[in-house]
Parts: C-alpha cells; sequence; structure tokens
C-alpha cells in the first residue's frame, strides 16, 4: 500500500505540546440534548452508574434516566464483575477514564478508519477495535499503550443490551439528520468500553480525509495528550476543530 504524505499535521498541536500545564478533558457531547462540552465555561457530568454517559446540566440527565437505566445498571454490574487491580489501580475504571479523556480523538479515527469521508454506508457495517496494553502511570488516562487497531464487523459486539444502546442512539441520530453512530470498542485483556459516536451527515463535517490516523491516534495517546483537534480544508482556509 502506497503511502500519503501530508504537508500538514493531522492535529493543531501534533508537534508542540500544550502551553499550560492543566490537562484538559476530551471533546463531550451530551447524551440527551447534544450540545458540546465547553471546559472554559462548564464542565459535563459523567454518570454515576455506568461512567460512561455524560450530561451538560441534571435537568438533561434526569430526562435521560428512563431510557438510560437499563443499560446503565447492566455496565455497572458488569464492571463489579471484572474489577481486578492490575499495578495497584482499578483497570475497568481507568478504561472508562482513559476513554472519556480521549474523547475527541478516539471519535476522530473512528471516522477516518471507517473512511466515513468516501463510503458513510460503512457507518452500519462496521466498527473500529483499539487494543490496549496497560501500562504503569499516576495519571488514569496514562495508563494504557495501543497495541494495535482494526475495522471490526459491528457483529463483534454480541451483548443484546449494548446493541439496542446503539440502535436507539442511531435512531436518534438519524431523526435528527445524521448518518448514524460510530462504534469504538476500547480493549484491554478481557475488559472492554464501547463507545458510540452519532455523526452528522459527511458534507456537513469538515475534516480531511486521513490514512495516518492510527500513527496520529499512537502518537496523542503515548504523549498523554488530551488536547487533539482535528484538521479541516475548506474555502475560506484551513482551520482546527
Amino acid at each position: 500500500m502506497a503511502t500519503t504524505y501530508y504537508t500538514q499535521p493531522a492535529a493543531a498541536n501534533y508537534h508542540t505540546p500544550p502551553a499550560h500545564s492543566l490537562r484538559q478533558r476530551g471533546y463531550r457531547m451530551c447524551d440527551q440534548c447534544g450540545a458540546a462540552e465547553n471546559p472554559s465555561v462548564s464542565r459535563f457530568r459523567l454518570c454515576g452508574g455506568c461512567m460512561t454517559t455524560q450530561y451538560c446540566s441534571t435537568a438533561c440527565q434526569k430526562a435521560h434516566w428512563p431510557g438510560h437505566k437499563v443499560i446503565c445498571q447492566h455496565t455497572a454490574d458488569q464492571v463489579a464483575a471484572v474489577k481486578q487491580p492490575s499495578g495497584g489501580y482499578d483497570v475497568a475504571k481507568s478504561l472508562r477514564k482513559f476513554t472519556s479523556a480521549h474523547a475527541a480523538l478516539l471519535g476522530w479515527a473512528g471516522f477516518q478508519a471507517l473512511e466515513l469521508k468516501r463510503i458513510p454506508s460503512n457507518v452500519r457495517q462496521n466498527a473500529l477495535l483499539i487494543e490496549l496494553s496497560p501500562t504503569a502511570h499516576s495519571e488514569s488516562h496514562r495508563r494504557f499503550s495501543i497495541a494495535a487497531t482494526h475495522v471490526v464487523p459491528r457483529t463483534y459486539i454480541c451483548d443484546p443490551l449494548v446493541i439496542a444502546d446503539i440502535q436507539r442512539r442511531e435512531q436518534r441520530c438519524r431523526q435528527g439528520g445524521g448518518i448514524g453512530t460510530i462504534v469504538i470498542i476500547i480493549q484491554c485483556g478481557g475488559i472492554s468500553q464501547v463507545m458510540p459516536v452519532e455523526v452528522d451527515p459527511p458534507s456537513k463535517i469538515s475534516w480531511d480525509m486521513r490514512d495516518d490516523w492510527a500513527r496520529v491516534l499512537h502518537h496523542f495517546v503515548e504523549s498523554g495528550r488530551t488536547d487533539f483537534q482535528p484538521i479541516s480544508t475548506t474555502s475560506r482556509g484551513v482551520y482546527y476543530g
């Protein structure tokens, strides 16, 4: 396969670490209303049961609870069943924190891996599987390194409750004009985290197509960077975000 060379990196500050010392959390969207998080104004809250869904307010969390209750309890039970400290920390809890911290990067990698800019229908067929290896680090989002990445059929997920939750998200996304839900599976040993990302039509997403997404994923995860901003080329010029 031919190697593609790019004149610009895939992220705004690919070569330069953040100018500040405070760690930023990943880009998030409210699971109820779809609002985007602006950490400089207010930070979203994670569901205390599953530690997976996030909300912009207590009102959205309460409104979402009737539909979220079953999958929330199911996720919490699964996490409790596999809690096995490794290296002095809870792998399942650290995995959820890793997924949350790198949400923007993982969503972008899924979009690129499934080639949704070119083949939007792939969102209904395939998923991105990211295999992690545990590492010793004091910060939870740096306790893993990328071992391998694979594009796998959506049938890789067998849990009926997880499948039903993804289908619910897809229905909501399509009703709002989107194409569906990217499924990203984060896996470390026998523990996994499914990250669904609802996607707008590719015509509304200005991200450049990149086949170096795996290298970019490695770069930001290995360096502990959570400030990823994808590059977009538009008729008005190039910008990041």
